[in-house]
């Protein structure tokens, strides 16, 4: 099923008092500018996307081990891109549990719903909206960010998407990044790489950097030989008394 924002808006949704602050969903100037090129070049890379993924297929594997979830669990995959990780996800959450997936990208997320209505889930939904206005009709335990730069460089979009999960959920981030000073001559190329797919596809010295300072204690684990990381986290049981923001690695 696919459910375009003006949709699911009609309903009851789920959202943090966090996110009732005046102003908080409203992103920086950059991002409406950011959205429309990344949905313009994935209107040109839809149709072939799911065979580029093959690469990073084992990461995509990785991250979404590291988010724990239970059978009966509710998880968000934030730009859910076509529903690549629709089928582990769902497998792990079973059929009591719920997958939510969200991307702005119309044909993108078309395909998500060819997904579902071909494997015959009645357990996953996909929805059409910015990651900044995103909306859920309850409180999910775990939150998934695979390879979504442009909505981690975003604080309204960052703080939104996590005021949609519970107390304690755990989220779960893979990502590209500049490899570290020894190798940087490298990393014009990790830039190259990361134009065709993000509508800002700078700022990868610590494209972690909006989500570690709402989850205190993110855990950094590089990939790619120093090229990509996954990071992984919980959210505080108490948001109003969460400690300063720390960053491990290992």
């Amino acid at each position: 099923m696919l459910i375009d924002e003006q949709t699911i808006t009609g309903r009851r949704v789920h959202t943090a008092r966090l996110t009732q602050a005046k102003g908080l969903t409203d992103g920086p100037p950059g991002d409406e500018a950011i959205r429309a090129a990344s949905i313009a070049k994935y209107r040109k890379r839809a149709a072939g996307y799911d065979r580029s993924c093959g690469p990073t297929w084992p990461i995509r594997e990785r991250t979404i081990a590291a988010l724990d979830l239970q059978p009966g669990q509710r998880v968000l995959d934030v730009g859910c891109g076509t529903g690549l990780s629709f089928d582990m996800l769902r497998e792990r959450v079973g059929d009591t549990g719920r997958v939510y997936g969200i991307d702005q990208s119309p044909e993108m997320a078309q395909r998500a719903s060819a997904r579902i209505a071909d494997r015959g889930w009645r357990n996953v939904t996909v929805s059409l909206s910015a990651a900044q206005h995103a909306r859920l009709p309850e409180p999910v335990d775990a939150i998934l960010f695979h390879y979504t730069h442009d909505i981690l460089r975003s604080p309204a979009a960052v703080r939104l998407l996590l005021s949609l999960a519970r107390p304690g959920a755990t989220v779960a981030i893979a990502g590209v990044k500049y490899f570290p000073a020894w190798l940087a001559p490298l990393n014009l190329w990790v830039y190259l790489k990361n134009v065709p797919y993000n509508g800002s596809p700078g700022q990868l010295r610590a494209p972690w950097s909006v989500a570690a300072a709402l989850l205190p204690g993110l855990r950094l684990t590089p990939t790619q030989f120093g090229m990509g990381y996954i990071a992984t986290a919980r959210l505080p049981q108490r948001p109003e008394a969460a400690p300063a923001s720390t960053l491990t690695t290992s």
